[in-house]
């Protein structure tokens, strides 16, 4: 049996709630993982004036890879904690693709009237290391009538040719239809450019059925016509706002899963839920801890452990999709413990039949 090595990092908020509910079900699913819990956090950072050590990329870089909960607090601007932890760890492992999976699960309501789980099965391939997330810039004559600020977008051709070409590899393996989230009708350089990128590979797949369209055609289409979507593909900011409206209509950003990876495999990934730190349930053992433990099914997918993967994700369909223990979120009762327990003994006896 591989070993592995995997580093967590719970954060703030429900991020310490949820990870422990998924470190217990991979645990239950795959003995001998070895992990090493870091105190990275909003805490940390009021405490010693840092969210991570200069060295945190150094101390993470020999594991096989990494299972964040979530970031921010009252106090700790959002702009620290992301760019303090979350960006840098992104950027220096190389994990230029956040794969942001949406279904709408069984025993789960859409926000949709009458959809189905048929009608909402999308991958978002979001660019996670350039784009709009740029530091170029800066604040001139602050304070002063005439004070502004310039913010920076970075396309690089490398940058945009490496992740529209893992969207279309992803596709092949899907209904192998991808849309390409624009907006060259506004944003005169960047856009155009992404653009042409995007015509370049999709000459490359003949077999694949492409679309592009303006981001907000396209969140509108995510709303009225899902069962015409398969993988979307969008820079950084495009990507990331449309993942989170995708995950509203498929039943709330708690069922939620995402991967930072690095398809090279030259460093760690990275996966999380998709949902906030959300401090005011903190503590309170009502946060749903689906989404974070199918990161964990995401993570062991990555690793190569597939059956254990399988396991976890077949536990969490089969949880909710009979009635199983749910949080309050989806209308019940149970507690965060309850469900992280429930989906642990279900993926334990799948894989163990």
């Amino acid at each position: 049996m591989n070993s592995y090595r995997i580093a967590t990092i719970p954060g703030d908020g429900i991020g310490v709630d949820v990870t422990a509910e998924a470190v217990k079900v991979l645990d239950r699913v795959l003995p001998g993982i070895e992990w090493t819990e870091f105190d990275w956090s909003c805490e940390n950072y009021l405490r010693t004036g840092a969210m991570m050590p200069a060295d945190g990329p150094e101390q993470l870089a020999r594991f096989d890879a990494i299972l964040l909960g979530a970031v921010g607090f009252p106090g700790v601007p959002d702009h620290i904690s992301l760019w303090g932890l979350l960006i840098p760890l992104r950027r220096a492992f190389g994990q230029y693709v956040n794969l942001r999976p949406v279904r709408l699960l069984p025993g789960t309501t859409s926000a949709l009237r009458d959809r189905t789980a048929a009608d909402l099965d999308l991958l978002i391939v979001r660019e996670n290391s350039e784009g709009e997330y740029s530091e170029i810039g800066g604040r001139h004559n602050p304070g002063r009538p005439d004070e502004f600020v310039l913010q920076e977008s970075v396309f690089t051709r490398v940058g945009c040719e490496r992740i529209i070409r893992y969207a279309f590899d992803r596709a092949t393996e899907r209904a192998g239809k991808v849309c390409s989230a624009t907006k060259s009708n506004g944003l005169i350089h960047s856009m155009p450019y992404w653009d042409e990128v995007f015509e370049r590979i999709a000459a490359q797949y003949p077999a694949v059925e492409t679309r592009q369209m303006h981001v907000d055609a396209l969140a509108a289409e995510i709303v009225l016509h899902p069962d015409r979507l398969d993988v979307i593909v969008g820079s950084n900011l495009f990507g990331d706002i449309l993942s989170d409206l995708a995950a509203a209509v498929t039943g709330g950003l708690g069922l939620a899963p995402s991967g930072n990876i690095n398809p090279g495999r030259d460093a760690p990934s990275m996966f999380e839920a998709v949902h906030g730190s959300a401090p005011d349930i903190a503590g309170q053992g009502i946060a749903n801890p689906v989404a974070q433990i199918l990161a964990g099914a995401m993570l062991l997918e990555h690793l190569g452990a597939h059956e254990a993967a399988a396991a976890v994700d077949r536990a969490v369909t089969d949880v909710l999709g009979s009635g199983g223990p749910r949080t309050p979120d989806l209308g019940g009762t149970a507690t965060t413990t309850e469900v992280g327990t429930e989906i642990a003994d279900r993926a334990s006896a799948l894989l163990h039949a």
